[in-house]
C-alpha cells in the first residue's frame, strides 16, 4: 500500500479535501511537515478558524502571507531536514478578495469603488463559495510565483465538499447573473421590477439610515461589470491548476458511516470531472488489537487483577465497546476500498493524545509515509 510520499511524488500541490471534523488541517500539516523533512520546501495553507495549526507549528500566529516554521522544531523532533523548510498560512478570504479586486480592476477609480462600496463589504465576507474560490485564488496565486517544491492546501471545513469544486463557477455566476442586474439602472426597469412596496422599504431605511441601497448596489454592479471577463480567465486558470498532472487530490474522511460515505461520493465526482484523485486517509480509526479474548474471560482476570470487582466491569465493558468501534471502523473502510483503489487508502489510528506541536505531526507521519506492513506494526504496538 502506497504512503504518502509515493503518491506525492513529482507532485507540485496537493489538496487535502473533505467534510469538516474528519481532521484535515492536521492531515495537511503532518503531510507538510513529512514532506520538508524529506529536503522539500513546502507551504501549507490552511483555512482553521480554530488557529491550531499556528499552535502545533509552533508560531504566535498565521496571516494572508506564509511565515517559516523554526528549523529549529525539526532538529528538536529528531529530524535533520536537510534543505528542507516548511511554511504556513492562513487565509483571510476578504483579504485575498481584495487583492483579486485590486490586479482586475481596469483602473484605480474602478478599485477604490468597489472597495469601499458597502455592498461588496458584506458580499466579500459573506456570499456562498467566496471562502472556497478565494483559498483556489491564494493557492494559484503562489503557484504561479513557482517558489516552492510543493504546496499543500487544507480546504475549507465545509457539510458538503463539493462546495470546493463548484466555488468558482458560482462566484463567477453571480456576479454574471442577470437576475442582479436590475440594480444597474436602479430609476428604470429596475426600480419598476423591484416594486412600489421594495421601493418604499428602500426609501424608509434611507431616512433612517442614511444609506442608498439601490445606489450602493447600482454601483457595485455597474464597477463590477467590467470585471466579469476577468474573473473568467481567473476561474479557468485555476481550474487548470487543479486539472494538472503535477496536482493531487487528498480525500480526508473518518471511520464512521457518514464521513465514509461523503468520501465515496467526492471520489466519484472527482473522476466524473477529471480530477487527479491520489488516495484517501482514514483518521481515527480504532486499530485492530492481538489480544482475543471472551468478555467472561477478561472480567474473571481482571476482577482477580484489579481486586476491584466495579473497576474490572468497567475497564471490561470499555474493552468490548472498543472493539465493537474496531469491527465498525474494518466494515467501513472495506466498503471504502471496494469503491476505490485499495493500494491509496491510509489509515491513521485514534492517537492517545492530540496533536499540538511539531513532534506530534511528525508522530502522524509514521502512519501517513509508512507501507501497509508497517502502518500495522505501529498500531497493534501503540506506536
Amino acid at each position: 500500500m502506497s504512503g504518502v510520499a509515493e503518491i506525492l511524488a513529482g507532485k507540485g500541490v496537493c489538496i487535502c479535501a473533505g467534510s469538516g471534523g474528519v481532521g484535515k488541517t492536521t492531515t495537511s500539516a503532518a503531510i507538510a511537515a513529512g514532506m520538508a523533512a524529506r529536503g522539500l520546501k513546502v507551504a501549507v495553507l490552511t483555512i482553521d478558524p480554530a488557529k491550531r495549526l499556528a499552535d502545533s507549528l509552533g508560531l504566535p500566529e498565521l496571516g494572508n502571507t506564509e511565515r517559516q516554521v523554526d528549523p529549529a522544531l525539526f532538529t528538536a523532533a529528531g529530524i535533520d531536514p536537510g534543505e528542507g523548510e516548511l511554511w504556513a498560512m492562513m487565509l483571510d478570504s476578504k483579504q485575498t478578495f481584495d487583492e483579486v479586486v485590486k490586479k482586475h480592476a481596469p483602473d484605480a477609480e474602478t478599485r477604490d469603488k468597489i472597495l469601499e462600496n458597502r455592498i461588496y463589504r458584506q458580499i466579500s465576507n459573506a456570499l456562498a463559495g467566496s471562502q472556497e474560490y478565494m483559498a483556489m485564488e491564494k493557492l494559484f496565486e503562489i503557484h504561479s510565483e513557482d517558489r516552492y517544491d510543493l504546496l499543500v492546501l487544507d480546504t475549507p471545513p465545509s457539510r458538503n465538499a463539493l462546495d470546493f469544486l463548484e466555488a468558482p463557477k458560482r462566484l463567477t455566476q453571480f456576479i454574471e447573473g442577470n437576475s442582479l442586474r436590475v440594480f444597474l439602472k436602479p430609476t428604470g426597469l429596475g426600480m419598476k421590477l423591484v416594486g412600489r412596496g421594495t421601493g418604499v422599504v428602500f426609501s424608509v431605511l434611507k431616512r433612517i439610515t442614511g444609506l442608498d441601497l439601490i445606489e450602493d448596489l447600482s454601483e457595485f454592479f455597474n464597477a463590477f461589470s467590467g470585471m466579469v471577463g476577468g474573473f473568467q480567465e481567473r476561474a479557468k486558470r485555476v481550474n487548470e491548476l487543479l486539472a494538472d498532472e503535477r496536482s493531487t487530490f487528498l480525500v480526508v474522511c473518518g471511520p464512521a458511516g457518514d464521513p465514509i460515505s461523503e468520501a465515496v461520493y467526492f471520489h466519484r465526482k472527482l473522476i466524473e470531472a477529471e480530477l487527479p484523485f491520489g488516495g484517501v486517509v482514514v483518521n481515527k480509526v480504532h486499530a485492530e488489537g492481538a489480544v482475543a479474548v471472551e468478555r467472561e474471560d477478561l472480567l474473571a482476570e481482571l476482577s482477580e487483577r484489579l481486586d476491584n470487582p466495579e473497576l474490572a466491569e468497567r475497564v471490561t465493558d470499555n474493552f468490548v465497546d472498543y472493539r465493537a468501534l474496531t469491527v465498525r471502523d474494518r466494515a467501513n473502510i472495506r466498503s471504502l476500498t471496494a469503491e476505490m483503489n485499495a493500494e491509496r487508502v491510509i489509515e491513521v489510528p485514534y492517537l492517545d493524545s492530540d496533536v499540538h506541536d511539531l513532534s506530534g505531526l511528525l508522530a502522524v507521519n509514521r502512519y501517513l509515509f509508512a507501507d501497509r506492513t508497517e502502518r500495522r506494526a505501529l498500531a497493534e504496538s501503540g506506536g
